[in-house]
């Protein structure tokens, strides 16, 4: 048999592809199985959003070419999209052709090396899935974006904005719900601007799913604040909906506007108070993440320091915090760097500083009751981490299973995590 093993770096979207891919080989009768050494054939399924990423997946590349007895491997998402001629020798799947894995698979089998790197139109939404996690159904609403960053690759690897129509995302979440899901997260580069190239938006896609009978949870991904400001005011009635969890993933990315025109960030430091003030009057539990790039270039002292001030004005609770990596092919990348030991400095400020801002606001929910349903089991024996409405994860411990919705009380916490005590 020829097993297939595929391996996934970057975000939720790359994980929902990796799923499509991997329900295609199951169905054309190609195993995929869950350890590389069981393997004949090896995807890797890229990211090219940060610098150390990619340098992790060529590190990772020579290692699988080393291994004995010696794999066949193809590279698919966004490096083979965004810098072909990096990977002449191997066979290449665009993010826009992942519906294609099982040919491309068949023509590397007969030693046919070719590039499927095509990008005018989505892959279909309706293929097979095997899911990593049977609870969650990840569901692609859009590909590709609006923006224009100067820093980022994934444009060039995504491309415009082109959005699923909300029926056919219904369609999936309802098969992901009969196959067993208890959660649905809906992913694109920017879910904040889906629809707009359909005359619509994410809150009617919202008002659709809400319809759907069974007891379930919708994670709603990123969304830059430039669109999510166009539609604030209908989204946030939905948010009290019981089937959306209580999340808000904003990236800032710098707290100086100067920097953030630079970045080709569409909004000022002010919006994005704006917009942070508007939601957590409304939903004072609200779980907010945010992305904070460092070491921007010519960025100053004092533009770094009002990025940590608007940190600590806005307490969020989860940080991505990424240091600058100049990108091949983009504005950004040709602009004077900042010294490296600077902006690792900076980057050492910051990590520290929300370490004691995380903790604080995890201390909020000392004491806090209320129910979880476990979605991930721990490292060590017994150990599992369940979601609340505002999916803020909770650990606990015991003989329990996935899946199970526990009451609990939060005893414990740190800035990494709170404990929860399951209440009998």
């Amino acid at each position: 048999m020829t097993n297939i093993f595929i391996e996934t770096y970057g975000c939720s979207q790359n994980f929902a592809d990796s799923e499509q891919m991997a329900g295609l080989l199951q169905t054309a009768q190609f195993p995929v199985v869950e350890k590389i050494e069981d393997a004949f054939i090896v995807i890797i399924n890229t990211c090219t959003v940060k610098g150390p990423t990619e340098s992790a997946f060529f590190k990772r590349l020579e290692e699988i070419k080393a291994m004995d007895p010696p794999k066949l491997v193809i590279i698919a998402g966004c490096i083979p999209q965004t810098d072909p001629e990096k990977l002449k020798s191997y066979s290449l799947l665009g993010t826009k052709q992942i519906h294609k894995v099982v040919e491309i698979v068949e023509e590397a089998l007969s030693e046919n090396k070719i590039k499927l790197l095509e990008c005018q139109e989505n892959p279909p939404l309706h293929l097979p899935r095997l899911r990593k996690n049977s609870l969650i159904g990840i569901i692609p609403i859009a590909r590709g974006c609006l923006g224009h960053c100067t820093y980022c690759k994934t444009k060039a690897a995504r491309g415009d904005l082109v959005s699923y129509p909300i029926l056919d995302i219904k369609k999936e979440v309802e098969i992901a719900l009969r196959d067993g899901a208890k959660e649905i997260w809906l992913t694109s580069q920017d879910c904040g601007c889906y629809g707009f190239d359909l005359n619509t938006n994410l809150p009617n896609l919202l008002k659709e799913l809400i319809t759907l009978p069974p007891s379930f949870k919708i994670r709603i991904g990123m969304m830059n604040p430039n669109h999510l400001m166009k539609i604030k005011e209908e989204l946030l009635p939905l948010y009290r909906e019981q089937k959306i969890y209580q999340f808000l993933h904003l990236p800032v990315q710098s707290g100086n506007n100067e920097i953030l025109k630079k970045m080709g960030r569409e909004y000022t430091r002010e919006q994005f108070l704006e917009l942070v003030t508007f939601f957590r009057k409304e939903l004072s539990s609200l779980t907010l993440a945010t992305d904070v790039i460092v070491g921007f270039p010519a960025e100053t002292e004092e533009q770094f320091w009002e990025t940590q001030t608007l940190l600590r004005e806005i307490n969020p609770d989860a940080v991505n915090i990424s240091r600058f990596w100049p990108r091949g092919k983009t504005p950004a990348g040709k602009l004077v760097q900042l010294a490296g030991e600077k902006v690792k400095h900076r980057s050492r400020v910051i990590t520290e500083m929300c370490h004691n801002i995380f903790k604080l606001q995890n201390e909020r929910w000392r004491n806090w009751e209320g129910y979880i349903m476990l979605d991930e089991k721990g490292r060590e024996p017994g150990q599992w981490f369940g979601r609340n409405f505002a999916y803020k994860p909770v650990m606990v411990i015991g003989n329990y299973k996935m899946g199970q919705v526990l009451p609990v009380k939060i005893t414990k916490f740190s800035e990494f995590y709170i404990k929860g005590e399951v209440q009998h």
